[in-house]
């Protein structure tokens, strides 16, 4: 290995044991109430350091986020690359990725949905928020492709499939956080995939052709020129 490749290895190795200890400390103090000392002291490094590899603590919050983008894009191509499923099928195997997803990392995919809420997005540096992004968009992508083979199939109501996918995506973002909220009231509260399975019936049942009556005030998908 030559000099070039072993510091970038370094390089790396750092990286992660800063953001390693940056999700400690996250999760004992909050992200308010978390500073770039608390993780420097964490990580036994200096806060010189840290500044080196994160300009700020919310492009350091948002990093944690890579990691769980980047393995739900995994996810999601490994389902709509299954063969021979019916359009429903794929739903089912799409509440089960997206749960596989939030059991990889629970605190880091509520970290996100909270992130992403907020105005600290601004503060990202260019290149990260870029990647935040594309990573997103592949992910909505991704899940929209799986809703246009239903429409096509006339198995789902003939709506715009990325609208689709925002709804799905919603859902599975306010659930998280609904369900972490009543944590504060209750630790033992703990109905998220039981709460998934109910919400991910009623969405099937409201966006399969047969069991949907036209609404009044219908917005059909725009028809390809």
């Amino acid at each position: 290995m030559g000099i070039h490749e072993r510091k970038e290895r370094e390089k790396e190795r750092r990286r992660q044991q800063i953001m390693i200890a940056a999700k400690r400390v996250f999760s004992s103090n909050g992200f308010n109430k978390s500073t770039m000392e608390d993780i420097a002291r964490e990580a036994e490094l200096s806060p010189g350091t840290i500044y080196l590899y994160f300009r700020n603590k919310d492009e350091l919050y948002a990093s944690l986020s890579l990691r769980i983008l980047q393995y739900l894009n995994i996810r999601l191509k490994h389902v709509i690359n299954r063969q021979g499923l019916e359009p429903e099928e794929y739903v089912e195997a799409l509440k089960q990725a997206m749960y596989d997803v939030y059991e990889f990392d629970p605190l880091i995919v509520i970290n996100m949905f909270q992130f992403q809420s907020t105005e600290t997005v601004k503060n990202l540096s260019p290149e990260l928020l870029s990647e935040i992004i594309e990573l997103s968009n592949n992910s909505m992508g991704t899940m929209a492709d799986i809703f246009e083979k239903g429409i096509e199939k006339g198995v789902f109501i003939n709506r715009h499939p990325s609208a689709l996918a925002d709804v799905l995506w919603s859902m599975f973002s306010g659930l998280i956080l609904w369900e972490e909220s009543k944590k504060l009231f209750n630790e033992n509260k703990e109905y998220l995939k039981t709460t998934m399975e109910i919400a991910f019936e009623l969405f099937t049942r409201g966006i399969r052709l047969h069991d949907s009556p036209a609404p009044l005030n219908e917005v059909a998908r725009p028809t390809p020129q």
